[in-house]
């Protein structure tokens, strides 16, 4: 009998990571999930050295083999004026020093060739104000990524994916928010599951070290004031 496939998934309870998990579950891979919200594996935060250990021995105990690793937990307490440093600290254990020490703990029992993909952002090359934690996370999951698929070369393939406006609240966008993506829409996180079984597809074996932007053209859209619908405004608080 062979054995099913193994992914491992933070932040698998809600939003782009539950529906990554589901997209696994469908092709009959077995799912490793933490989240701190309410899930039917591992509740934990993953900020916590002592909870990603238990996580990490709990899959290998159970499964003993890992074949796809998908960073994707990250949150944001705000930037400079709001963020406190322990806030800014607590955001880069969670979106960077969680998804290294992870992959350190599960590494010796990866499948060759076995796949991670790290869930950036287009935040790691464009702001808003006030949002210095989670995009000094994003940016450093961006560099981490193409680090350890230098180390990792004939063990694992590493690559991450910068998602744009996606929406997970199944609102019905129009308008500017819409028409200032070139494709005519919000994203949602089907079109992030997508990304994630292409790069973890043994197609996708030459493919490693790169970020995949999934935001619909929108960082390639020059947009000024008046222009698809959008009107600048100094005053608005990002939210």
């Amino acid at each position: 009998m062979i054995k099913p496939k193994v992914a491992v998934v933070t932040g698998g309870a809600q939003g782009i990571g539950k529906a990554i998990c589901e997209a696994f579950i469908e092709q009959g891979v077995s799912v490793c999930s933490i989240d701190r919200q309410d899930n039917d594996d591992f509740v934990g935060d993953i900020a916590d050295e002592t909870v990603l250990r238990a996580f990490a021995s709990k899959v290998i105990a159970e499964h003993g083999a890992i074949d796809y690793l998908i960073n994707n937990a990250c949150l944001s307490r705000g930037g400079l004026h709001t963020c406190s440093y322990d806030d800014f600290n607590y955001v880069l254990r969670v979106g960077i020093t969680a998804p290294f020490l992870l992959t350190q703990l599960l590494m010796d029992h990866f499948n060759t060739p076995a796949s991670i993909v790290n869930i950036s952002s287009t935040r790691h090359v464009m702001s808003q104000a006030n949002t210095e934690s989670y995009t000094a996370a994003k940016g450093g999951i961006s560099a981490l990524t193409h680090a350890m698929a230098i180390t990792l070369a004939g063990k694992a393939r590493v690559n991450s994916i910068s998602p744009g406006w996606i929406d997970t609240t199944h609102t019905s966008f129009a308008g500017a928010d819409a028409s200032q993506h070139p494709v005519g829409r919000v994203g949602t996180p089907a079109d992030i599951v997508h990304a994630v079984m292409f790069l973890c597809d043994p197609k996708s074996r030459f493919i490693t070290g790169q970020d995949i932007v999934v935001d619909g053209g929108m960082t390639k859209l020059m947009v000024y004031h008046n222009d698809c619908g959008w009107t600048y405004n100094p005053e608005a608080k990002p939210t």
